[in-house]
């Protein structure tokens, strides 16, 4: 299920009913706690927060002329998903996240490589998601992205 939103507004008017309010805190966590730089659109059916073309020209090698991505918020079918590039791209950041999960979520991590989802309401572990949004600065995102994925 990937929501047609033309706004973040719109998109967060959309999410369905039982996630509205739990899907807002996510997004407000997030947007509160990401270092500056970072710039907010809707990319790929998702709220997303990237790097903006006027910070990197260069842009995201696989859809040139695009911001570089680094982190996008999404409800799906049975889940919300938080997709985190840094996570990905860094394993002690990964490895910090996994150590961290258990202390503030009564719940088993459910994740892939970039993805976090989140399958119950009732245990969001928005105090790790702040920490997590203030972790990687745009500079720190630059050269981790030159240095893994740029070819």
């Amino acid at each position: 299920m990937q929501i047609q939103a033309v706004s973040i507004e719109d998109y967060l008017t959309k999410v369905p009913e039982e996630r509205q309010e739990v899907f807002r805190k996510i997004f407000d966590t997030v947007n509160d706690h990401l270092p500056e730089g970072f710039s907010q659109s809707i990319s790929s059916g998702m709220i997303g927060w990237g790097v903006p073309l006027e910070r990197y020209p260069a842009g995201y090698h696989c859809t040139p002329g695009s911001p570089l991505p680094f982190m996008a918020l999404a409800s799906q079918k049975n889940f919300i998903a938080l997709y985190h590039m840094g996570i990905y791209a860094k394993p002690e950041l990964l490895n910090w996240f996994a150590e961290e999960f258990p202390k503030y979520s009564k719940r088993k991590l459910d994740m892939g490589k970039s993805c976090i989802r989140f399958k119950k309401m009732d245990d969001i572990p928005l105090e790790l998601l702040a920490g997590l949004s203030e972790k990687m600065t745009v500079e720190e995102w630059i050269e981790i992205y030159e240095s893994n994925f740029k070819k």
